[in-house]
């Protein structure tokens, strides 16, 4: 993941890369978490993420949280 101006660029494990709109960054019980979107205004999808990386990592890592517990906690 690249961070840039507020957007993040995340790069799939099939080389495709999506430019994502930072809406909400926090950290939760030691885990840190981002909410963004596709798109910068009005309609659009929103992506809940999970900081997978270790802190020894130089790019972070990043995963789509679909666990439905898990969301509704946060």
């Amino acid at each position: 993941m690249m961070e840039q101006d507020g957007k993040i660029t995340l790069t799939g494990d099939d080389g495709e890369t999506r430019e994502l709109y930072i809406v909400e960054s926090t950290r939760i019980s030691g885990v840190d978490y981002i909410l963004a979107a596709d798109a910068e205004s009005g309609d659009g999808n929103c992506y809940l993420l999970k900081d997978r990386s270790d802190s020894e990592e130089e790019t972070a890592v990043y995963e789509i949280v679909e666990d439905e517990n898990e969301i509704n906690y946060l």
